[in-house]
């Protein structure tokens, strides 16, 4: 049984000395050391010696174990470190090699000119409000002076949901829901995203942004309402002509359409339908009966409102003559901004 365990050593030190990976030496250590294993075996017969060979057997068996369990661990310590040279050999980076290129982002033009804008009216003393989108026929309509006869209420202008409410078609809503939590004076600009019932053209999206602009004190006049526009639209185009031409809006009166010269420079092209001018705004006064609806007096406190296209106003800034583009995400367009 000596014999037996000393050549079950050498058999095992050359097996370990030639294992080329940790699942093979693994599977070595179960071959020879595993409880069903050479060793066991060979300890397995040790009832048949006499009691005097018994200890003599059993302290060279557990030295055949000792050494053996030692070269593994040793073997085992060998590949692992030949593992992770052969990964770190294979996984090196030249830190001195050129990165792939990654274009810069920037924002979009939309965002540029609504942020340009906010600027602007806040620096003429402007605050900045927000509301829902989805709003009651209250805020949307009613209390903005638009009666449920009002044309502007049919289906074919308002995108109507299922429990009644409305996608909002102006941002005009918040200034009630404004004024109904704040006493005048109040100036306000209110950013934000409407939508109508309407064909995809160059010109016109169902969905579209604007920027709503209320002003209420004592004292406010129709110059005062000119006068703010002046400085914006100077501020955004410089220069370039404008014009008010008398309109309707049920919430405001007097009431007044704003025109830019087109970036055609007034020739006519497709944007602005061969006219030469291009509408980005309408304004007016405050209707007396919208006061009433908020609370207030209206013999005592005035007010303008205004609402600015931002897509219109981008067209004429940047020159672009279709407003589909402004949505399409084409990475050939945005790149030019």
């Amino acid at each position: 049984m000596k014999q037996q365990l000393e050549a079950l050593q050498q058999e095992a030190l050359v097996a370990i000395t030639q294992a080329e990976d940790l699942s093979l030496l693994d599977r070595i250590r179960v071959e020879y050391l595993g409880k069903r294993g050479k060793l066991s075996a060979i300890l397995g017969s040790m009832g048949k010696l006499s009691p005097a060979e018994r200890p003599v057997v059993g302290a060279l068996a557990n030295d055949v174990k000792v050494i053996l369990e030692s070269k593994l661990e040793k073997q085992r310590t060998y590949l692992e470190d030949q593992e992770i040279a052969k990964r770190l050999e294979e996984e090196t980076l030249d830190v001195t090699a050129p990165g792939p290129f990654i274009p810069a982002g920037h924002a979009h033009p939309m965002t540029t000119t609504t942020d340009r804008i906010l600027d602007i009216f806040v620096g003429l003393g402007f605050t900045v409000a927000t509301g829902p989108q989805i709003e009651t026929e209250y805020y949307n309509f009613e209390a903005l002076n638009t009666p449920a006869d009002h044309p502007a209420r049919d289906m074919q202008d308002t995108l109507y949901l299922n429990d009644g409410s409305v996608l909002r078609t102006q941002t005009s809503s918040v200034q009630i829901r404004y004024m109904e939590a704040n006493e005048p004076p109040i100036r306000i600009c209110v950013p934000g995203r409407v939508y109508r019932r309407d064909q995809p053209t160059n010109r016109h999206s169902p969905i579209f942004h604007q920027i709503e602009v209320l002003a209420v004190d004592e004292g406010i006049t129709f110059a005062d309402l000119k006068g703010t526009l002046t400085v914006l639209l100077e501020e955004l185009f410089g220069e370039r002509p404008v014009r008010f031409r008398p309109s309707f809006f049920p919430f405001t009166e007097p009431s007044a359409e704003v025109d830019v010269q087109c970036f055609c420079e007034g020739k006519g092209c497709r944007v602005c339908s061969y006219t030469g001018w291009l509408e980005i705004l309408g304004s007016g006064m405050v209707d007396p009966n919208v006061f009433e609806f908020v609370g207030y007096n209206p013999e005592k406190v005035q007010g303008f409102a205004a609402g600015l296209g931002i897509e219109r106003v981008t067209m004429l800034l940047y020159g672009i003559d279709d407003i589909r583009l402004l949505y399409s995400n084409d990475r050939r367009f945005l790149r030019q901004f």
